[in-house]
């Protein structure tokens, strides 16, 4: 083998057997423990040596998608050099132990495929803070030549080169499962919200099981999409206008994919909902489609869009569910508050509230130890009074599965707080928002929202203490922010408050007989 594998070995899973032998890993002459083991053995300990790519219960949602940490391929380059006999057993196993050879930043392709077996080749260029050399960029597309050997590919990279590299997509790959082709979002100069990427019209990968691209005009009768049914990921990210589909063609090429266990579909442009819903007036969905295996979905659009799609869907097994709505006037979202409250598998028991500059994002997790949220909910709005009134009612319209959240979270991240904006919300919106929660034990506050949050939960003339939030026993309290350097930089309500700021709402609480602990960090 060439210097290249020494210098990206891995450690060896079994390196204490190694050590009770004594050899070091370039000997050709394994110690006396090693020897003893027949050479079934040895190939059972190397199959169990193999590493998980994808460690679920240590990632977040993104790095599921993005199918792991791909560099943990190389675990069985070292172990062809610890001798003769070792170096046999793997490569005349190699496609037992699923060898293969990894194109990424620093790699000599044109050595590798020079000096190595004729192995299955990973090709993974996901870097964000590093642009491609014109070496690395001639290695990728030579590995790419060697369609009938590409198994997986993993691209992020500038629109431009991007686009050439995919360019090179011009045929069929037979043995290729992983395709992951997005631009860099934060690229300089900055990306043209309207602007494409496309997949060579030849391409296929009639074994492609997980398809993940951003940008992409791909059509939805496209033969790249009509002949891939073993699909098991399906991600297809700020879908441009020109590639637009009607949710009866989705419906059709969904009941073509029955294996499907995460499905996202993320429009990048705003289409009215009202141009949606006279869309569908003019074609009526009849197509009814269940997806068995579907775990996560995941949508980004007009909500009547969404409305038409969950009609005519049934997903049983549903565990993950992402909702990106753009700005709206109002939501009618009868069909989601139905697919919601029948999804068995959907819990939540931890949410967050985050107010941030364009939008309001709710993150809710089945329980405290879970690293994947259950459900993820973003609404579209700049101001904050039209965020919290949004939230509540689409959250009061979804119904009771708030009623078993015990933890909520309110937080602000408004990095601009613009004089146009209006950064207050007024004491009734903040108190429906609070009333989709009726089961919550402990609120903790931002401390940008403490201000307001005092204000909503004091019971009014005439309210009960306890008809918001009966079942709150804790209240976290923020630290107050250090005063600004000038005045006027911030308003009171973005400062937070003094610590005695909910002492009214506790002592009402108290008297109620309904006491609540206010908790400082």
């Amino acid at each position: 083998m060439t210097h290249y594998l020494s210098t990206t070995a891995v450690n060896l899973s079994f390196t204490g057997m190694l050590n009770q032998g004594g050899p070091s890993p370039d000997s050709q002459h394994p110690g006396p423990l090693i020897h003893i083991l027949d050479d079934y053995s040895l190939l059972y300990i190397f199959s169990l040596s193999r590493p998980s790519i994808l460690d679920e219960n240590e990632v977040d949602h993104d790095q599921v998608l993005e199918g792991g940490e791909w560099t943990r391929e190389l675990w069985w380059y070292r172990l062809v050099q610890v001798c003769r006999r070792w170096r046999g057993i793997v490569f005349e196993s190699a496609s037992h132990l699923r060898l293969s050879l990894v194109c990424a930043r620093g790699t000599p392709v044109v050595d590798m495929l020079a000096h190595s077996p004729p192995l299955p080749l990973i090709i993974d260029h996901l870097d964000l803070n590093y642009d491609i050399t014109t070496e690395e960029e001639e290695g990728i597309l030579l590995a790419l030549q060697c369609r009938d050997r590409v198994r997986r590919i993993r691209l992020r990279k500038s629109v431009p080169i991007l686009q050439k590299l995919v360019n090179a997509l011009d045929g069929e790959f037979p043995i290729l499962e992983y395709l992951y082709a997005m631009p860099q979002q934060y690229q300089r100069p900055l990306l043209d919200q309207n602007m494409s990427l496309n997949l060579p019209e030849t391409f296929r990968a009639p074994h492609l099981r997980h398809l993940l691209l951003m940008r992409f005009a791909i059509p939805i009768g496209s033969p790249l999409l009509t002949t891939m049914g073993n699909l098991v990921t399906l991600s297809h990210n700020l879908i441009p206008h020109s590639a637009y589909f009607h949710p009866y063609a989705l419906l059709q090429r969904l009941s073509l994919m029955p294996q499907l266990e995460t499905l996202g579909i993320f429009f990048n442009s705003h289409f009215p909902s009202r141009d949606i819903e006279r869309q569908l007036l003019r074609t009526r969905i009849t197509t009814s489609v269940t997806l068995p295996n579907l775990q996560w979905l995941g949508f980004q659009g007009a909500s009547a869009y969404l409305e038409a799609l969950l009609s005519q869907v049934t997903i049983p097994l549903l565990e993950t569910l992402q909702v990106y709505f753009f700005n709206q006037l109002t939501y009618s979202i009868p069909h989601l508050q139905q697919f919601i409250s029948t999804a068995g598998n959907l819990r939540l028991e931890i949410a967050t509230l985050s107010f941030l500059e364009d939008y309001v994002k709710m993150k809710a997790y089945p329980d405290k130890e879970a690293k994947m949220f259950a459900l993820c909910v973003h609404l579209g709005g700049r101001h904050l009074d039209w965020q919290v009134a949004s939230a509540a009612r689409v959250f009061h319209t979804l119904g009771t599965i708030f009623s078993a959240v015990d933890h909520l979270t309110l937080e602000s991240d408004r990095h601009v707080m613009s004089s146009e904006w209006n950064n207050e919300a007024d004491r009734t919106q903040w108190r429906e928002l609070l009333g989709s929660f009726v089961n919550v034990n402990t609120l903790s506050v931002g401390g940008e929202l403490v201000g307001q949050l005092s204000h909503a939960l004091q019971p009014g003339e005439g309210e009960s203490p306890t008809e918001l939030l009966p079942e709150l026993h804790e209240l976290h309290e923020p630290d107050r922010p250090e005063p600004p350097d000038e005045p006027g930089e911030l308003s009171d309500s973005a400062m937070g408050a003094p610590s005695d700021v909910f002492s009214s709402f506790i002592d009402a609480r108290q008297k109620a007989g309904h006491p609540v602990s206010l908790i400082h960090p």
